[in-house]
């Protein structure tokens, strides 16, 4: 498997993006957003609709609080590791049998990390999901 972030893996969808976000969902609706933490994230995803033969590659978005880390730099440099992290290991999610459709890494921590520890975070929660 090629080790490439294309398009196609980026969520730009408001619409996907406001139901992924969504607080408390509906009881009746099918799909319903998952989360859970896991250092230095806080995950939420969507599963697939209905399963169809081999699933595509998930799209993913990546959110660095502006709150914690006043200047871009330092924002884009944690976005960088995560993506690059995510690009590393996304074959880990095409080897589960339900993969999810849409997945948002909120980044937690409050202090810049390594990208050792950022990859290891990004390979447990592939794992999880």
């Amino acid at each position: 498997m090629r080790q490439t972030f294309t398009k196609s893996e980026r969520l730009c969808s408001k619409k996907i993006l406001g139901e992924l976000f969504k607080k408390g969902s509906t009881a009746g609706s099918e799909q319903t957003t998952r989360t859970f933490y896991l250092f230095p994230f806080r995950v939420l995803y969507l599963a697939h609709p209905e399963p169809v033969g081999e699933p595509p590659l998930p799209a993913i978005v990546i959110s660095v609080s502006k709150r914690n880390f006043k200047r871009a730099v330092d924002r884009n440099l944690i976005r960088r590791r995560i993506r690059e992290a995510y690009r590393l290991n996304k074959h880990r999610l095409s080897s589960q049998p339900s993969s999810p459709a849409y997945i948002a890494f909120l980044y937690t921590a409050k202090q810049i990390i390594s990208f050792e520890e950022i990859e290891k975070g990004m390979k447990l929660a592939l794992k999880k999901m």
